[in-house]
């Protein structure tokens, strides 16, 4: 018996008055990494109230509160935390006697995050190709979404966010760089000319996100390179910018990654407008334990590693 495990069972032997359930243990295990009953309920295939009633039945076995409310969402208490690790520990061995013979631990289940729409589609989307094909069992949900992380992260797994972010009760991973750039059309630029300095945008339209809904500050740092472009087409969505810019409605300050893709867009003032950014993923440390998010994490990590030069628009050759 693991130490975890063994003082759980400790626990539930001086309370003495309800005898301690490995299916309630797992019910915690949802709860502990979704930080809500209702999402765990959805997952377990129970109701709200069944979840609440088994999660007294544990807190009685064991003699003490395992979830704490905090904000809006449940939290572990030292005791919960310890049942966790317990809990843990009968999810791998379940997993391990259901896997075929020879085949070790089958890893299975829904991983669901949120990232910005480029790297959702680009980095994220690949990633869970991956995983998926490595773990037919894992299922990877993608709220694209640019925003800044949440402190409540109930019904996500991971959160991918856009500069570093201030956390309570999570883990933050810097994954990697990536730069934006000025772009333009090659018909735009052929009609308009192509600007030599800084100065010169003044006389071109600017495509972004739209001011008033940007809620990432990197993200609305990063166009006081030209304060004196006006706007021209503006969208929460990246994918628009580039079609904007490609449509020659203006200039498009855009993901390299994205725009290097289209051999109709020129980047220009390479030099003075080189702005680069940072990804981050954060997610709860119980949320990163679970096998199906670390095989997640992992590919996410090594998707970032391999594409670097491409986030940084670095061309080869």
């Amino acid at each position: 018996m693991t130490k975890p495990a063994a003082a759980v069972c400790k626990n539930a032997d001086m309370a003495g008055t309800q005898r301690l359930s490995a299916d309630d243990l797992l019910i915690l295990l949802a709860v502990g990494r979704s930080g809500r009953y209702i999402t765990a309920a959805d997952e377990l295939g129970l109701n709200h109230t069944t979840v609440a009633r088994r999660i007294s039945a544990l807190e009685q076995a064991l003699g003490g509160r395992v979830l704490a409310r905090v904000g809006g969402s449940w939290e572990l208490t030292d005791l919960g935390r310890q049942a966790l690790a317990a809990a843990e520990a009968v999810e791998t061995a379940v997993h391990t006697l259901s896997a075929p013979d020879g085949a070790g631990t089958r890893l299975e289940g829904v991983v669901r995050m949120s990232a910005t729409d480029g790297f959702s589609a680009y980095i994220a989307a690949p990633a869970a190709a991956a995983v998926q094909r490595r773990h037919p069992g894992i299922a990877v949900e993608i709220v694209a979404a640019t925003r800044r992380v949440t402190q409540q992260r109930s019904g996500l797994d991971i959160e991918v966010v856009v500069g570093q972010p201030q956390v309570h009760r999570a883990e933050a991973i810097r994954l990697g760089d990536y730069r934006l750039g000025l772009y333009g059309a090659t018909d735009y630029l052929a009609e308009r000319g192509v600007p030599a300095t800084v100065a010169d945008l003044a006389e071109h339209r600017l495509i972004y996100f739209i001011d008033s809904m940007l809620q990432v500050d990197d993200l609305d740092l990063a166009r006081t390179f030209a304060p004196l472009m006006r706007e021209s087409v503006s969208s929460t969505n990246v994918f628009v910018h580039v079609e904007a810019t490609r449509a020659a409605a203006g200039l498009g300050l855009l993901p390299c990654f994205m725009a290097d893709r289209h051999d109709d867009l020129q980047r220009v003032l390479t030099a003075s407008v080189a702005i680069q950014l940072s990804y981050w993923l954060v997610a709860r440390a119980e949320t990163l334990r679970r096998p199906e998010v670390g095989a997640f994490v992992d590919a996410i990590r090594d998707r970032v590693r391999r594409q670097q030069d491409v986030l940084l628009g670095i061309r080869s050759g």
